[in-house]
C-alpha cells in the first residue's frame, strides 16, 4: 500500500517537472498551481506512511498478548481448598483446613465426669510439591500452637513403583487409624487405634514406603518411639500393612488386610501404653496395659481387618493381639475387636479409596447415615480387665465439607463396675 503511493506521488512529480519546463513563461501560474497539487500530495503520502506504521505497532502488540496468552500461566484451582500450581508445573502449593467442634453431656454412674463443650481438632494444612517431590505440613492449633500440635509434617518423592515418606506420620497399621479424622465414621476411632491400643503413639517421625495397585496395597515404616513433641531417646519401632481388595467396582467393595508393628523402648523413651475413654472423649479413661520406657521391653502387635460397602450399606472390623512387655511378671496379652457399620438411608454409597485401602465418605448434599459399633478391649493376664462400648450415631452430610454427627456411647468397665454414658454432638467442616 505504502510502495504504491509513494509511486504515484513520484509519478505525478515527474509529470509536474516535465510540465514545467515545457511551458511558455506566461504559464507559470499553471506550474505554481501544479507545485501545490505536488506539496498536499507528499502531505497525505505521510500522514498514510504515519497510520501505516502506528497499524504496524498495533499489530505487533496485538500478536504479542496473543502470544502472551497462548503460553501456559500460573492455574488457580478453589474446590474444595485454595490451590495454586506454577506455570512449568515444578511447584504447586494448596491450603486446607478442618474445625471439629464437639458439645458432650454425661449419663453419670460411678465416675466423675462433666459436660463440655471442645474444639477436638481446629488444623491448617500446607502442602504440596517442589519439583517433584511432595511436602505436607499440618498444625492442629487445638493440641497446642508449636511442636505439640505438630500432625503430618513430612517429605515424600515417588519411586519405585510406589511413595517415600520421610519426616513424621502415621506409621502403617490399624484401617481406621489411617482413615482421615474428616471421615470416620463415628465421632472417635474404635480401642483398635489410637484411641486404645496406641494410644499417645498416633504420629511417629521415621521413613515409610507405599505402594497401591487396582485391589492392593502395601506399606511399611521404620521409627523413633517419638514425635515432633516427644523426648529424644533411643527407642525404635517398625510396622507393615497389606491390603487386598477381591471385589471393587463402582457399587461393591470387600476388604482384607493384615498389618503388624514392634515397638522397642530404650533409654529415656517414654512409657507405651494402652488406655480407652470407654465413654466417649473427656469421659472416664482406663488403662489396659503399659510397657515403661525404663524396661527397654517392646509392644508387639498383629492386627486383621474385614470391610466392606455394598449399595448403601457399610461394615467394618478389625481385631488385634497385643504383647506388653514387662520386666518382672511375665507379658502382658491384650486382644481388642470392634465391629462397626452404616446404612445411608439416603442410598449413597461409601467409595473406597484403593490407594491407601481405607473408605471415605460419601460426595452430596442432604445426605444421612445411620451408625452404630460395638467395641471391646481386654487384658487377658488381670482379672476382669476388660472394657467395652456400645455405640449409635447419626450423620447428617449438609454437603461435601460440612457434617453433624450425634453419638450416643454406653460405656462399660468390668474392671471397675462403671457404667457411664455419653451424648455427644459433633459440628465439622473441613476443605
Amino acid at each position: 500500500m505504502r510502495s504504491t503511493i509513494l509511486t504515484a506521488a513520484i509519478a505525478v512529480a515527474l509529470s509536474s517537472i516535465t510540465f514545467g519546463a515545457q511551458a511558455a513563461p506566461g504559464d507559470t501560474a499553471d506550474l505554481e498551481a501544479l507545485k501545490a497539487q505536488l506539496a498536499v500530495l507528499q502531505a497525505k503520502v505521510a500522514e498514510l506512511e504515519s497510520r501505516t506504521d502506528a497499524q504496524s505497532d498495533i499489530n505487533i502488540a496485538t500478536q504479542q498478548n496473543v502470544e502472551k496468552l497462548a503460553s501456559p500461566a500460573t492455574k488457580v484451582e478453589t474446590k474444595g481448598g485454595i490451590k495454586l500450581t506454577s506455570a512449568d508445573g515444578n511447584f504447586a502449593a494448596s491450603l486446607g483446613g478442618r474445625i471439629h467442634f464437639d458439645a458432650y453431656a454425661f449419663d453419670r454412674d460411678l465416675a466423675d465426669t462433666t459436660g463440655t463443650t471442645d474444639f477436638r481438632r481446629a488444623r491448617l494444612t500446607l502442602a504440596g510439591k517442589v519439583y517433584g517431590w511432595d511436602y505436607k505440613m499440618e498444625q492442629d492449633f487445638s493440641a497446642g500452637s508449636t511442636t505439640e500440635g505438630f500432625r503430618d509434617v513430612f517429605i515424600a518423592r515417588k519411586a519405585l513403583g510406589g511413595k517415600f515418606t520421610i519426616g513424621q506420620f502415621k506409621p502403617y497399621r490399624s484401617m481406621e487409624e489411617l482413615t482421615s479424622s474428616n471421615e470416620i465414621t463415628m465421632m472417635e476411632r474404635p480401642f483398635a487405634s489410637a484411641s486404645g491400643l496406641y494410644s499417645g503413639r498416633q504420629f511417629r517421625q521415621g521413613v515409610g514406603y507405599l505402594t497401591a495397585g487396582g485391589n492392593f496395597t502395601f506399606g511399611a515404616a521404620a521409627f523413633a518411639l517419638r514425635d515432633a513433641a516427644g523426648p529424644r531417646n533411643e527407642g525404635v519401632g517398625a510396622a507393615a500393612r497389606a491390603t487386598f481388595s477381591p471385589i471393587n467396582n463402582d457399587d461393591s467393595t470387600l476388604h482384607f488386610g493384615v498389618s503388624g508393628s514392634t515397638e522397642n523402648a530404650n533409654k529415656n523413651s517414654a512409657n507405651m501404653r494402652a488406655s480407652v475413654a470407654y465413654a466417649g472423649r473427656r469421659g472416664p479413661s482406663q488403662t489396659i496395659a503399659t510397657t515403661t520406657g525404663a524396661s527397654g521391653d517392646s509392644v508387639d502387635t498383629v492386627g486383621l481387618e474385614f470391610a466392606g460397602a455394598f449399595g448403601p450399606a457399610y461394615f467394618q472390623s478389625e481385631y488385634a493381639r497385643a504383647s506388653f512387655g514387662a520386666p518382672l511378671g511375665g507379658d502382658q496379652d491384650v486382644d481388642t475387636f470392634y465391629v462397626m457399620g452404616s446404612w445411608m438411608l439416603t442410598g449413597e454409597h461409601k467409595p473406597y479409596k484403593s490407594g491407601t485401602g481405607v473408605f471415605g465418605s460419601p460426595k452430596g448434599q442432604g445426605m444421612w447415615e445411620l451408625t452404630a459399633r460395638y467395641d471391646s478391649i481386654e487384658n487377658n493376664d488381670i482379672a476382669d480387665l476388660e472394657v467395652r462400648s456400645t455405640t449409635v450415631g447419626m450423620n447428617y452430610y449438609f454437603n461435601p465439607n460440612v457434617r453433624l454427627m450425634f453419638n450416643y456411647t454406653r460405656g462399660d468397665n468390668e474392671f471397675t463396675g462403671d457404667q457411664t454414658g455419653q451424648y455427644a454432638v459433633r459440628t465439622q467442616l473441613s476443605f
